[in-house]
């Protein structure tokens, strides 16, 4: 490029990045709404753009060197305010203008057609330049949330429900006011730098919100209302996924990260345990494992209300499974007719939600009346 097109592009460097900003106001409505500090660090852009396009023809066997500089130099205010949408429209504008106006500035016809050349090469540079810095924001952008997703499970598993816990969890956009539901089991084994790339897909594409963190080997996933956990669960690693019951708001996920922390230490008990299996469901190998929490959820939820109901109850359910599930042979132990036996272990299912014609309520239900017994809450004269 001579020295004469050279001259002419400097000078008229400041005009051509105004002469866009003008074009971006005219054509763009929401141009209008930016700052007059936004409007001048857009200015600032383009004029670096075109600064570096001159520097660029001086050296037209280097690759052009705009890369991220011009974008750099922008306020940060305006990186946070215009999209890449936007960002993608103020650059096409900004290079029509720099394709009607610049070619002019040749010294003669065959420097006119190079700078037509150059600019349509100028423009492929400053596209990639736009979007490198972009991906490379929304990776910092993920970075942080991952680290903020983190701290929020770390601080549901340990019960710190304070106001920093809500915080964070409104700015990865979770609701701390929705149900949550929390699964635990083993983390999928995929190879570092995103280990947890496969749970974080399936859940998009169940359309789940879902927040993920790990505590010691355990993957811990606090799923929002409506998610479908079977779905879920089977972008966990291999073995048991326990999911704690749920509950109303993330202050209360503790609770539900209790119990399914403890359920998946007591699930090897079980090893035909449905996958996923609720805590809840595990409470005979919960209180295997020494669980105080299940002792007293099988006492309340389970014994009380036998007791509650009358000891016949609780005596039939016995009998019962010490009759190996005869109906008849129960009845006759306990002199009545085998309608009656029926009769109370519906009654049984009903108070409870266990029957004991099932292997798992006829064990959930000896063991709680067995613990009812062992750690009474009242008179023993009652019983």
């Amino acid at each position: 490029m001579g020295a004469t097109t050279l001259r002419r592009l400097e000078k008229a460097s400041g005009d051509l990045a105004a002469a866009g900003v003008a074009t971006m106001a005219e054509r763009l409505p929401w141009f209008g709404r930016l700052t007059a500090e936004q409007r001048s660090g857009v200015l600032l852009v383009t004029q670096t753009g075109a600064a570096n396009f001159v520097a660029w023809l001086r050296d037209p066997d280097a690759t052009p060197r705009l890369t991220a500089d011009a974008f750099r130099s922008a306020p940060l205010d305006l990186a946070r305010r215009v999209t890449l949408r936007q960002t993608v429209e103020l650059v096409r504008i900004a290079i029509q203008v720099f394709e009607e106006r610049i070619p002019a500035l040749g010294a003669d016809e065959a420097e006119r057609a190079a700078l037509v050349h150059a600019i349509l090469r100028f423009g492929r540079e400053v596209a990639f330049s736009a979007a490198t810095v972009y991906a490379s924001a929304a990776e910092a952008r993920g970075a942080w949330d991952a680290r903020l997703e983190a701290l929020v499970v770390d601080a549901v598993v340990r019960g710190e429900a304070e106001e920093t816990l809500l915080s964070r969890a409104a700015a990865l956009g979770w609701d701390p006011a929705a149900e949550a539901t929390v699964l635990v089991g083993e983390p999928p084994a995929e190879e570092p730098p995103e280990p947890l790339h496969a749970v974080r897909r399936a859940a998009h594409r169940a359309g789940a919100t879902v927040l993920l963190g790990t505590h010691g080997a355990r993957l811990v996933m606090i799923a929002g209302p409506g998610a479908p956990l079977a779905e879920l669960s089977a972008s966990f690693g291999p073995g048991a996924v326990v999911t704690g019951p749920t509950v109303a708001g993330l202050t209360a996920a503790h609770r539900s990260a209790t119990a399914a922390l403890a359920g998946h230490r007591a699930v090897r008990a079980w090893p035909g345990a449905p996958r996923p299996v609720a805590a809840d469901d595990l409470l005979p190998e919960r209180v295997l494992d020494g669980d105080a929490e299940a002792v007293e959820q099988l006492r309340r939820d389970v014994a009380t209300p036998l007791r509650t109901a009358g000891g016949e109850l609780a005596a039939t359910v016995e009998c019962y499974l010490d009759a190996a599930g005869v109906l008849e042979a129960a009845a006759r132990r306990l002199f009545v007719h085998p309608n009656t036996v029926r009769y109370r272990l519906r009654r049984v299912a009903e108070l409870t939600g266990v029957h004991p014609a099932d292997a798992r309520g006829g064990l959930v239900l000896r063991l709680a009346i067995g613990l009812d017994r062992l750690h009474p809450d009242g008179d023993p004269a009652e019983r």
